[in-house]
């Protein structure tokens, strides 16, 4: 069985929709899926002036926590990772970076090479940066030697007008009218849509690991 990792930061939801459809699409695919997210490195408000989404960051964290933590172990275990993250100014989440800074141990010995790769995120706004994100977690798979796997064009489910994003699945997000409340507005086609990218991943995966053992 092809071993898939889905490592996810999500702040007030929309990520974490997205990496269950992910993990539900790779057991359905028929891998071992390991759905894991990574710890917030403070307790203090993120936005403590910004009522609406602190709110919701605090009722996701409290409402998440059954999800196992990342460690670097899920990733020497894993033959596949797909990464999800929102963006922030364009890049990944600091936690995320943060898992990500405590990798080197792994890295000087190789433990992350020719491992499939792939990233979906979620912002704010429809131009909010969604493929620098994307592109600068694929910075990190450029030092490992990983193998990066973009969704592409390579399915009717990235032409729909919520993905379109040939980097990786980017979901928006946004207020709503009801107050204290952030919309979740990860659409059906996202979600259909980060279950291609999973499941592309993982043939990805396999065939690496078919390729490397007749080598």
């Amino acid at each position: 069985m092809t071993k898939v990792a889905i490592v996810y930061y999500s702040a007030t939801g929309n990520i974490h929709k997205m990496a269950v459809a992910a993990a539900e699409a790779a057991d359905k695919a028929g891998a071992e899926v390991r759905l894991r997210r990574v710890a917030e490195i403070t307790d203090e408000p993120l936005a403590p002036n910004y009522q609406e989404w602190s709110q919701a960051n605090t009722e996701h964290v409290s409402a998440s926590r059954d999800v196992e933590v990342a460690t670097i172990d899920d990733l020497d275990w894993a033959d596949a990772v797909v990464w999800g993250t929102p963006g922030r100014y364009g890049l990944l989440a600091g936690p995320l970076k943060h898992f990500i800074d405590q990798t080197f141990e792994l890295h000087a010995r190789r433990g992350l090479m020719n491992k499939a790769m792939s990233v979906f995120t979620s912002t704010g706004t429809p131009h909010g940066g969604q493929e620098s994100t994307v592109l600068s977690l694929s910075n990190v798979f450029y030092h490992w030697g990983a193998i990066i796997v973009p969704p592409g064009v390579t399915d009717d489910i990235l032409l729909t007008p919520s993905n379109g994003n040939p980097y990786g699945v980017s979901a928006t997000s946004g207020l709503q009218a009801i107050p204290g409340h952030l919309a979740q507005n990860v659409t059906d086609d996202n979600l259909a849509a980060v279950g291609y990218q999973t499941v592309r991943t993982l043939e990805v995966a396999e065939a690496l690991r078919t390729g490397l053992r007749k080598a």
